[in-house]
């Protein structure tokens, strides 16, 4: 069996995946990369990127609403690499919707994406991880930090996520996995870039404005931190939440 590192990642034809998947090519590490049918974006578009880094992947196409698809999904890295490694629990979907037009059908599928999808990949992961994987859920500041008007679903989504990988990193350590969540705050994605169901790019643009750092995020520097957290210099790390904001957290407001 190869001894370089495969991660499973999903959510990986576009923003934070894709740019996790390119910097996994950089470190060796081999990348199964989760797309969803009905996503608009070209998962081709990130096995090129992937190889163009001198990297290696395969595309598969993942419901996390499905526990078959989902071990499907995991299986591939056994079946394809030998192994699995990494599982990056990145899929999520953003609606807006007020309390008041909150039906029950919305709020379940955003939790079955947002928040049981997440626990769908990480089971998934460690049925199939040997000593030494790691794992990371991709929360948000809204629900993690803040409330966010018209999004309580969604909030509550990802605040769950970070009592979800508490959880699992107590139960997987005695057999040496690690479980971390990253928390982005406003990063330039297609789900940020939606002036529907987001901000949007005027939005984004006005917010970056108020950022200590003085702009917003991008995914690359989000998917920089999912690697430092599944890498060996994380070793003694697992059951936290680290956000990457550029300090919006953190500034003081008048």
């Amino acid at each position: 069996m190869s001894e370089a590192r495969v991660a499973i990642i999903t959510g990986a034809a576009s923003g934070i995946g894709r740019a996790l998947a390119v910097h996994y090519a950089g470190q060796g590490v081999r990348s199964v990369i989760g797309t969803f049918p009905g996503d608009p974006h070209d998962p081709q578009e990130t096995l090129r990127s992937v190889r163009d880094a001198g990297g290696e992947a395969v595309v598969h196409e993942v419901d996390v609403r499905s526990t078959a698809s989902v071990d499907a999904f995991a299986q591939r890295a056994v079946d394809e690499y030998g192994r699995l490694d990494y599982a990056v629990a990145n899929a999520g979907i953003l609606r807006h919707s007020s309390l008041l037009d909150m039906t029950d059908a919305r709020w379940t599928d955003m939790l079955d994406v947002d928040l049981t999808g997440v626990l769908r990949t990480l089971r998934a992961g460690a049925e199939r991880m040997t000593e030494g994987g790691a794992m990371v859920a991709v929360s948000s500041i809204a629900g993690a930090v803040y409330g966010w008007e018209g999004h309580a679903h969604y909030a509550a989504a990802k605040a769950g996520v970070l009592g979800l990988i508490r959880s699992v990193a107590v139960e997987l350590g005695p057999q040496g996995i690690r479980a971390n969540a990253v928390i982005p705050g406003l990063i330039e994605t297609p789900q940020s870039l939606d002036p529907v169901n987001s901000l949007g790019p005027d939005g984004l643009a006005r917010a970056g404005k108020d950022i200590p750092w003085g702009r917003v995020g991008t995914p690359a520097e989000v998917a920089s931190v999912i690697a430092f957290l599944t890498s060996s210099q994380a070793g003694y790390v697992t059951g936290q939440s680290l956000i990457v904001d550029g300090g919006l957290t953190v500034k003081m407001r008048a």
